[in-house]
């Protein structure tokens, strides 16, 4: 079949939208990965006549609720772009509410040297710290051997190699270091809530990365029980929250004898706890 860009883009604004929020820029996202092109191109000349072949074959996949990240193989995290795949979590803007307080935590500071991201999924969150801070040196571990070889990839594509490793490990067994920063997003979903998640999170995510036990709590209170080692004199663990987590994840933190702190996110949620050892 074939059609100008403008028509093609019209369709699929249509077929889109009862699956998208913005429908005719996933159109036009699909539309220009299909022809290789950019969205520059698209708009330069939107009477070319092009096959629609692929772009319908590509349109079909997001009715079918596939995520458009795993579609199009990538997505932007602070500017960064990153390669995704169905081995972690897309990386998504609330998270970058983990940086925010990073640079918030640093402010006027020494930046941190050594850091800890735990779950690493994409390195999203640790790659985009080393880019803030580039005298730092992080250590990214996810359970998932195609995750861990992902942030890999991630890095190289980043020019931050050099300054990251990446292990396969359940949390932190396999480690004995101690960081200045440790960061984390966690599994926060509690387990019987997971199959109503919208079908782009519960049939597409890794269950591994979004499931946090019967009450949501259990990645916190293995992090918690194990940041004592972990953390340098003055150091700090920053970890993503879910919605309405707050208040119990600070009584967990101080329960274990540290201090902590909140960031909202841009919806106004409290996103991101700020944990550090009471007297640091």
């Amino acid at each position: 079949m074939t059609s100008t860009i403008a028509t093609a883009i019209q369709d699929g604004d249509l077929r889109l939208r009862d699956v998208a929020d913005n429908p005719r820029l996933e159109a036009r996202l699909l539309l220009a990965h299909a022809l290789g092109l950019t969205r520059a191109d698209l708009i330069r000349d939107p009477h070319r006549h092009i096959e629609t072949g692929t772009f319908n074959d590509l349109l079909s996949r997001r009715l079918r609720r596939e995520p458009l990240a795993h579609i199009l193989g990538r997505r932007e995290f602070w500017s960064l772009e990153f390669q995704v795949s169905p081995a972690t979590l897309i990386p998504r803007p609330d998270s970058e509410t983990l940086i925010e307080a990073a640079l918030a935590r640093y402010a006027g500071a020494p930046p941190p040297r050594r850091i800890l991201d735990l779950g690493t999924g994409t390195g999203c969150l640790l790659l985009a710290l080393l880019h803030e801070f580039p005298a730092a040196f992080g250590i990214g571990a996810d359970i998932a051997p195609d995750a861990a070889r992902l942030a890999r990839r991630n890095a190289v594509q980043l020019g931050l190699a050099d300054r990251a490793a990446f292990i396969v490990d359940d949390w932190t067994n396999a480690l004995n270091g101690r960081f200045d920063l440790v960061i984390s997003n966690p599994p926060y979903i509690p387990a019987a809530d997971i199959p109503g998640l919208m079908p782009e999170v519960s049939l597409h995510e890794p269950r591994r990365a979004l499931d946090g036990g019967s009450d949501g709590f259990d990645a916190y209170r293995t992090i918690l029980r194990d940041l004592p080692s972990r953390l340098l004199p003055g150091g700090a663990a920053i970890l993503e929250l879910g919605a309405g987590q707050a208040r119990d994840v600070v009584a967990l933190a101080r329960e274990g004898g540290f201090g902590c702190s909140l960031h909202l996110d841009l919806a106004g949620i409290q996103r991101a706890i700020v944990i550090s050892r009471t007297g640091d």
